[in-house]
């Protein structure tokens, strides 16, 4: 497998990684920064309420990016398999 071939399949894995990620992270971090500002301007310093809103949250990005994050993820994982022939040469 040539050098170039590698590097292009590497890339494809990591912009595959970060649009799968994306969605899930940014979300979590919105609602962190709600929770942060809720936290200072009540003085409320509870960790538990920093921590539960993210995970729902989390789960809430899961349940609506789902089916699209999938789509990704085969989209990507067929292509190197439709694709391994021309690698192994």
């Amino acid at each position: 497998m040539e050098l170039g071939t590698v590097t292009n399949i590497v890339q494809q894995a990591l912009l595959t990684v970060l649009y799968v990620a994306a969605p899930i992270l940014l979300l979590s971090l919105i609602v962190g920064l709600i929770v942060s500002v809720f936290q200072a301007a009540t003085q409320i310093q509870e960790q538990t309420l920093a921590f539960v809103p993210k995970i729902l949250s989390v789960i809430a990005a899961i349940l609506i990016f789902g089916p699209w994050m999938l789509n990704k993820l085969i989209t990507f994982t067929r292509g190197l398999y439709l694709n391994i022939g021309e690698f192994i040469k």
